[in-house]
């Protein structure tokens, strides 16, 4: 039951994931936690996450590149993380996931109706830091990677596939700092490992699948179907945080 369940959920994750560059977090801890404490659901999420991630980021070539710009993003990731594992075993996140959802519901509803957020080149590095930072705090809260990174990143004005694999490099960084928190806490179980290798499976066939999809619709179109699904994801975690 709980295995069929994992696949499900990391099957729809990783299609979310493939079309819009992001959601396996949400999706997947949002699901499995109906039937799990959070911190178990982001435990099975590791691994899958890791490799969706780093093959979203090395997905394009010029990774490199990307790190260079997006040094201070990344770093205050580490440290924000680092922040927030000192107080994940005394936290359910229930109220975090509350507001992170109402946060990101409005940051979609503004993409919509197409009001656009700008970095100036010059402050990109010590804005990304304190993005960063509050990123990895909230990941460590939540399981989820959305906020304030991705608004931070889409605001950086990258193309469409650009974007997308920015946002790969920025969860990976996320997803191997959550990873020393919860093991920090003592999540990290040897009994989880069979979930985590069915999820591991599942999603990137979902995350391929979603790809395919990405690269047959229209940039307008993407556009659209990005900041919908950020909606969705936003509506989720804070329902998620009231019940």
């Amino acid at each position: 039951m709980i295995l069929a369940a994992v696949a499900a959920a990391f099957f729809l994750a990783g299609i979310v994931k493939g079309v819009i560059g992001l959601g396996l977090p949400t999706v997947a801890v949002g699901l499995l936690g109906l039937l799990m404490p959070p911190a178990q659901a982001a435990a099975i999420l590791v691994v899958p996450s890791l490799v969706t991630n780093v093959w979203q980021a090395w997905s394009g070539g010029s990774v490199l590149a990307l790190a260079r710009r997006m040094w201070s993003l990344l770093l205050g990731i580490c440290v924000g993380t680092l922040i927030g594992a000192l107080w994940l075993a005394h936290t359910d996140g229930r109220g975090a996931s509350m507001w992170l959802g109402i946060a990101l519901a409005a940051y979609a509803v503004f993409g919509l109706f197409n009001v656009h957020f700008s970095v100036p080149p010059r402050a990109e590095s010590w804005i990304g830091l304190i993005v960063g930072v509050a990123t990895g705090a909230i990941t460590v809260a939540t399981g989820v990677f959305a906020l304030p990174g991705v608004p931070y990143i889409h605001a950086l004005k990258f193309e469409r596939d650009r974007l997308v694999q920015a946002l790969g490099l920025s969860f990976t960084v996320s997803t191997v700092t959550l990873a020393a928190a919860l093991l920090y806490a003592g999540e990290m179980r040897m009994s989880l490992a069979g979930a985590s290798l069915v999820a591991l499976v599942v999603a990137p066939a979902g995350m391929w699948l979603g790809q395919i999809v990405r690269r047959k619709v229209r940039p307008e179109t993407f556009r659209i179907f990005f900041f919908l699904s950020l909606l969705a994801l936003g509506v989720h975690l804070a329902l998620r945080g009231l019940l």
